[in-house]
Order: structure tokens, then sequence, then C-alpha cells
């Protein structure tokens, strides 16, 4: 037996509905375990304007589509609606709906749901969130952690292929293990976020989560959600920050999913040159749709609230602000005024950076954008698109493309290493060498770098001082840190046992100093996105492959000297002007012996002299080791 007298809608709440600026519809859509006149069951409510009939279906009536209907309100809202006694947590279940249009009728997934079945299976859980949180201290101070004058070293994870139990058929670690053995990694290695790669729960586990069916679930493949709560929650006692991949740009085709969910292109356009994504066989959201508005921005709401998230990257902005993105000529239609810019887009991106900033100002969202529109993390009020942040796509590429090259032949190629400095402070620029620079063939970081052995160490280690002393806020995918040999595979696990050898030991050692001289130096993160903490020293030493400059903190006292040798020639006797006098201390080296590095450098440090030098009237005479990056402290 159905109730339809019972709802958790008011009017304001389906006028803001309506209007696009409902963001918190989890709490109305979806499944609530409730008590009504003493009977414990389940308030169902569903979006499906175009439906003729709906219903509930799942193990509690055989899955019976005609037994339990829902009832549409009478508001026009194209809500249905119903309260079903004797459906408590727990439950397993689905929607049927019929369609107003060809005789359509489909099994639905939840779209609110806050659980679902572990894949291959695809029916949503009745489920409410109990979670006592112990993470009160971290909420409190956290807008200091995130604040964008705060260091970034972010890990970024797949959590089904960082470790695995290979006595165990090889199975994933469950949300509860990889709390602590995670946590430990991290506070080890000295980094202050995690990033994962999107968790919210998918069919394919081969799309890494970025063809997301439940907006509003972690996956079932590693435990419940208190589980995953348990996990951010351990996180976050111990200091690291955790960041979610969040995917508005497009979902899957999956039947159980939303696609064509109520016989119409309801979330998504209808015309396939707007709605239909080619370049990964998904379906793009209608971002003019009020009510699609509110969905994505009531979840990325949701993890801030209900998981204590600090942070969102939004995943393939470019393919959400262009309307031509990976299509050709005749495959697109042009906005309004005749271009290329997806308008409605645009309009929900600034929303939600304004939903979230406004209720969440400790936190940060990540724009994934990689083409030069201008602002993308500029405020909404002076025509950015509201992000904190934008990842610094043409700094990675032009850095590998760099680094891969035979350190004879870097010497024609400088300008990849010094151009990036003329737009750094363009943005809030992070620097990410992100899992799409270690998939599809593109090998793993070590492999990348040119030479022998030693060489690709050296090489490796090279590259990520530089990443540190360059401005911007940092990540690094898994792996990456210890110089894994392989390319990843999410089928796998890391390859731990490579820190058995003495070059993966020191690429994992040199990451951990870097990371704690980086959190520790105001220098190298106070002033990231401010042409104030950056000075060239020598941009234009083509010839030996050398740059070097100054990172500078808000105090005139925080000063880093930075000095990279893109070679393997050891330069003796190196001449560099500094700004004062007195001596600078060598805090690293990477070419130290405990880096399995050749153990050339300066002997702790070097005593500047009244010697002009670049400029200025200090300069230091220093021993520039083979592929190796030095800083020095005033």
């Amino acid at each position: 037996m159905v109730r339809h007298d019972i709802t958790l809608f008011t009017d304001h709440d389906i006028y803001l509905f309506k209007e696009g600026n409902h963001f918190r519809l989890y709490q109305k859509l979806g499944s609530h375990p409730m008590t009504v006149d003493g009977q414990e069951g389940t308030y169902f409510a569903l979006w499906a304007p175009n439906a003729k009939r709906t219903a509930v279906m799942g193990d509690f009536n055989g899955w019976d589509k005609q037994s339990h209907p829902l009832a549409a309100r009478w508001d026009g809202s194209g809500i249905w609606e119903g309260f079903i006694a004797g459906i408590k947590k727990g439950f397993v279940y689905k929607y049927h709906i019929e369609s107003n249009f060809n005789d359509y009728s489909a099994e639905k997934g939840d779209p609110y749901a806050l659980r679902w079945e572990r894949p291959p299976r695809t029916a949503s859980l009745v489920w409410e969130l109990n979670y006592e949180w112990n993470d009160r201290e971290w909420m409190n101070d956290r807008h200091k952690v995130n604040s964008l004058s705060a260091p970034f070293a972010i890990y970024e994870v797949h959590i089904g292929s960082w470790r695995r139990v290979p006595e165990e058929g090889n199975r994933y670690l469950n949300y509860r293990e990889l709390a602590h053995q995670l946590a430990d990694y991290v506070k080890q290695t000295g980094f202050t976020h995690v990033e994962l790669l999107p968790i919210m729960e998918h069919p394919f586990y081969g799309s890494w989560g970025y063809q997301t069916v439940g907006h509003f679930a972690p996956t079932g493949r590693y435990g419940p959600p208190e589980d995953f709560m348990y996990m951010i929650d351990h996180l976050h006692q111990n200091g690291i920050g955790v960041i979610l991949d969040w995917v508005p740009s497009h979902f899957p085709s999956d039947a159980h999913g939303l696609s064509y969910f109520d016989g119409t292109n309801l979330y998504e356009h209808q015309d396939p040159k707007r709605g239909y994504h080619p370049e990964w066989n998904s379906y793009i959201y209608n971002y003019g749709r009020n009510e699609v508005r509110n969905f994505l921005i009531s979840s990325a709401l949701f993890w801030l609230e209900k998981y204590h998230i600090d942070g969102i990257r939004v995943d393939a902005v470019a393919s959400m602000l262009y309307l031509d993105y990976a299509r050709k000529e005749g495959e697109w239609i042009p906005n309004k005024y005749g271009g290329n810019e997806d308008l409605d887009a645009i309009s929900f991106i600034k929303r939600l950076n304004e939903a979230v900033y406004t209720e969440h100002p400790d936190v940060q969202t990540f724009a994934e954008e990689s083409t030069a529109w201008a602002m993308v993390s500029r405020p909404t009020h002076v025509g950015g698109l509201g992000f904190g942040m934008k990842w610094n796509m043409g700094w990675m590429h032009d850095t590998l493309k760099y680094i891969s090259k035979d350190p004879l032949f870097r010497k024609y190629h400088h300008d990849q290493l010094t151009f990036s400095i003329w737009y750094s402070f363009s943005e809030n620029f992070m620097l990410p060498l992100s899992h799409d620079e270690v998939v599809h063939g593109k090998g793993a970081l070590i492999g990348k770098m040119p030479g022998d052995e030693w060489q690709r160490s050296a090489n490796l280690r090279m590259l990520f001082g530089y990443m540190y002393g360059h401005p911007g806020k940092k990540l690094l995918f898994m792996g990456g840190e210890f110089s894994q040999w392989k390319e990843w595979d999410h089928e796998e696990s890391l390859e731990w046992h490579a820190l058995n050898y003495p070059f993966q030991r020191g690429v994992q050692k040199w990451v951990t100093d870097l990371n704690y001289l980086y959190r520790n130096e105001p220098a190298l993160h106070e002033l990231d996105f401010s042409k104030e903490g950056f000075e060239w020293i020598d941009c234009h030493d083509w010839e030996e492959s050398t740059i070097s400059f100054i990172r500078k903190g808000r105090s005139t006292n925080e000063l880093i000297l930075v000095v990279c040798n893109f070679t393997p020639v050891v330069r003796e006797n190196y001449r560099l002007g500094v700004p004062r006098g007195g001596y600078w201390r060598e805090v690293l080296n990477s070419d130290a012996g405990i880096y399995a590095g050749s153990g050339c450098g300066n002997a702790g440090g070097v005593m500047a002299e009244a010697v002009q030098s670049q400029g200025r009237d200090f300069s230091l005479s220093l021993k520039l080791p083979p592929l190796g990056v030095l800083f020095f402290k005033s």
C-alpha cells in the first residue's frame, strides 16, 4: 500500500526547484526512511515529468511493476512521490517508469540514491547516513590549510589500484583498510592532500569513475558509505585534506542510468549535436534546464556537506565550455550569437562556484581546463568562471616534452622551460603530473626520461625539483613519487616492490624532502599566484641549459634560490647574482647520495661575494651537479 498524502516538499521548495536554485535536493528527492503514524517506511520522490506512470519495485514486492505506484504532484513540477510502509534501510529498489511517449518503459536506478548495489548489479538501496564525525579540529581550522596562500602538495590516487592484497586474489583494499594505510603513507611522504579519482558509483570499473551514475553515492566496490566517511575522517584526523574528482561534463548510456530517463531526453540535450559526446560515447547534460542544474549543484554541495570533502576537481571543463569540442564542422550547433561557447554551461559553472564558495568558503574548486579560456580562476563578479584554481596543462605538456629530449638537444628548446612564467600569474595555477600522463601507451614518468638508469633517475628527480620550485600548487599521481617502472594499470597494484631498489628509494626520498621543504618554506608557496613571489636570476643561459630564479614569501626575509642544470655536465664555478650578501645554505640537492645521486654539490652552502653578476651586487660561485636541482636559503 502506498500513501500519497505525505511529502517533504514545501511550496518554497517547488518554487526553488522550478527556478533552478534548489541546491539541496538530496534532502527531498530520492528515498528517505521515516516513521509516519507509528509505521516505519520510506518516502520516495522522483523527477520524471514526461512519465504517465511510475512505481517502486524491488525485493520487497518481488519486483512487481504495478503494486507500488507513485503519484504525480499537482503543481506541474514533474515530481512523483509516495510513502511505502515496511520498507527500511537496506532495501533494494528501482523505479519503473512508463512514458507518455513511444510506449517507452524502463527500470531506472534512483539518481539521488545514497547507496547502490555493488557493480555489476545496478539497483539502488534505501539508505540513510549515520556517522559520528571526529574531525572537528580539522573542520574548524581547514580554512588555513585550504587557503590559496597555503601549500598544496596533492597525491592523486585511484582507490582500486593504489594497493591490493595479492594473497587474497588481488582484491581491492576496502575503505577502512585504505584509511589507515593511505594516511600513514601520505604523512610519511609529506603530501598535504589526497585527490581521489571519482569514487561516485560507476558501472564500468575501467572508466576509473569518470562514467558516473550515482552522483550521491560512493562506489560499493570498497564498502558502504559510512566506511568512506571513516576514511575521510581518519585522513582529516591525520592532517590530510581530501579532494574529489567530480564529473558534471557527461554521463554514460547505461540503461539503468540517466539517459532517456522518462522516455525523453530529460537530463541530456535532445539533439545529438549537443547531447552526445563523440569522444567518450556518453551523453552531455542539458545545462539550460533548471532541474538539471539543481541536480548537479546539489551533488557538489552534498559531498562537501555530508562527507566533509575539502574540494572538488571538476573534470573536462573545456568539453563543457565549447560547443564544438571534439566535433568537426557541421557536427555542432552555434550559440545564439553564432559563437562556439556553450552559454548554458558557462552560466552553470559560474553558479556552481558561487554556490560552493557561498556555502563553504573554506574549500576549493579546481578546473581541469586545457585551453586558453580567460579568467577560469577569477571570481564571477569580475567576469571569471569562479574556480579557485586551474590545472596548468600548458606547463605540463611543455615540461614533459622538454625533459624527454636528449640533454644534448635541450638547449634548442630552452623556451619550453621559460615560457610558462610569461603566463604563470594570469590564473591560480596548479602544476599537474596526473594519471592522464601515465596511461594509454604514454608509459610511466620514468620511462619518459632519456639516458641510462642513473640518468633517467636523475632526470626524474630534476623534473620534480623544477616542479616544486616553479610557481603554482603541485599534484602528482600515485606511483610517480617512487619512480614506478610500468605504466599505470587500474587492474593492478602499484609496483611497491620497486622500493627494494636504490634509484626508486632515492626518488621517493627526494619527493618526501621536497614536500617538507615546500610546506615549511613560505617563499615556496605563499605567493604562488603573484608575480611578487618570483624573480628570474638567469633565464637566458640556453647554451648550458640552466635556469635560476628566486622564490619569495610575504616577508622580505623569506628567499629561496632555485638553480637547475638540465645537462649531465658538472658546471664548476658557475656564478649567479643574488639579492643580498651573507651565507646561502644549500637546503636541498637532488644529486645528494641519499637520493642515489653522485654526491656533487657545494658542501652545505656558499658565502655570497661582493662580485657583480646578472645586475646584482652580490653573487655566488656554485658547483652545479649533473642533471641536478639545487635549493638555497639565505
